[in-house]
């Protein structure tokens, strides 16, 4: 079977920056949802018409992958706003930004890191953590199946697309 719109796809792959780091490495397949929003519209158009065994080296620009870098993104916060406990590396959700932070700061599908902390302030960086990063993806696909209706009627085959996962420094940014 051919891969097109509405069908799930079983990928593994390797993810490198330009300079050849290994950002991310998808070992066992994982179920993708293509036409949904499990994969980034340039992966989805590479995969097309490509079957079970099929390789695809891609080059994604930053406005293909993640967008350009936005320093309208960054917020200095002050500490005393957040839990002793908070540390450099960790993620949450706009929605969990305490109310008296800055009103600038998008709220709704918004995932901040902590990228900094001072004594009297932490810095919060609203983008992705590959923003303005040009990627260079390896992938296999390993199978191809119809989507059902359940998986079509809610985008996904219940992976979800490049996720980011709150982690400690040196963790897979990516799932």
């Amino acid at each position: 079977m051919e891969i097109t719109q509405q069908c799930v796809v079983a990928l593994t792959w390797t993810l490198k920056d330009t300079l050849g780091e290994e950002l991310d490495v998808l070992d066992e397949p994982v179920e993708f949802l293509v036409g949904g929003d499990d994969l980034l519209p340039r992966i989805e158009e590479a995969l097309q018409g490509h079957g079970p065994g099929a390789t695809l080296a891609l080059h994604l620009e930053p406005e293909d992958a993640f967008g350009d870098f936005n320093d309208q993104l960054l917020f200095l916060e002050s500490r005393a706003l957040f839990p002793a406990e908070i540390e450099e590396g960790m993620t949450f959700e706009g929605s969990a930004l305490p109310a008296e932070c800055n009103p600038a700061a998008p709220r709704a599908g918004v995932l901040y890191t902590v990228a900094e902390i001072y004594p009297e302030h932490i810095v919060l960086d609203g983008n992705h953590p590959l923003a303005g990063i040009a990627l260079r993806l390896q992938l296999r696909v390993h199978a191809v199946r119809d989507a059902t209706e359940e998986e079509i009627g809610r985008g996904s085959a219940g992976t979800g697309f490049f996720r980011v996962h709150a982690q400690a420094p040196g963790n897979d940014l990516l799932h």
